[in-house]
């Protein structure tokens, strides 16, 4: 949605995958907290989340919030549609320092 800020998401919410029997865990990253965010803008604010199945270890949905957020959508739905597991997320490596960046640190969230 092109709002201000903007808001994209792609796959199902935490809350719709559980109700679909789902065992699900949340990874929540401050987008303003990636070094690209700054390049894009001085304060720059955003949140991103990505709703993993622990089963399967794959990504039911994604979620983003924040200017300029659009841009990462495509891959998100890549990510979600495609049923890409975590293991070969890794190596799909984000551009530095862009916004992108984004998908490394949900990616070491995870894993803790």
């Amino acid at each position: 949605v092109f709002t201000d800020p903007e808001a994209a998401s792609v796959g199902l919410t935490a809350e719709e995958a559980e109700r679909a029997g789902h065992r699900v865990r949340s990874v929540d990253v401050d987008l303003g907290g990636v070094a690209g965010a700054s390049l894009y803008a001085d304060g720059y604010r955003g949140r991103a989340r990505m709703v993993v199945d622990l089963d399967r270890e794959v990504l039911l949905g994604v979620t983003f919030v924040g200017p300029g957020i659009g841009e990462l959508l495509h891959s998100a739905t890549v990510a979600v549609a495609g049923e890409v597991p975590i293991s070969r997320l890794w190596h799909a490596v984000p551009a530095y320092p862009t916004i992108s960046e984004v998908w490394l640190r949900l990616l070491e969230t995870y894993r803790g």
